[in-house]
């Protein structure tokens, strides 16, 4: 099965097609396409093409799912004996999109070789 390494967010994940994945905030409507061109690494069976850091050409298709947001994360600061407690919290906002494509064009540069 072949799949990608993808950035977006400050995150890297591990996408194949068909993956439904959750991603940081896009600013693409539900229904519409989203394409990522920060691939990191593709890995088809035993080919693998890593960048350095990206793969020039390289892109991930993907279908917005909806826009949703994660589940609360609650931080509670507390010093003793002192009567000071705060709780805080927050939902990410989430994007969550359905991989459709992974395409690899990368050109692999040949190595120059001396002749004496």
């Amino acid at each position: 099965m072949a799949y990608a390494i993808i950035k977006t967010g400050g995150r890297q994940y591990r996408v194949a097609e068909g993956d439904t994945v959750d991603v940081d905030l896009l600013d693409v409507d539900a229904g519409k396409q989203a394409t990522f061109g920060d691939v990191l690494m593709y890995a088809d069976g035993d080919k693998l093409t890593h960048g350095d850091p990206l793969i020039s050409g390289a892109k991930v298709t993907a279908e917005v799912v909806e826009q949703r947001k994660d589940k609360k994360v609650i931080a509670f600061k507390f010093k003793r004996r002192k009567g000071y407690h705060r709780t805080v919290g927050h939902r990410r906002k989430l994007t969550r999109v359905k991989i459709k494509s992974i395409s690899v064009s990368a050109k692999k540069t040949e190595k120059k070789t001396k002749t004496e």
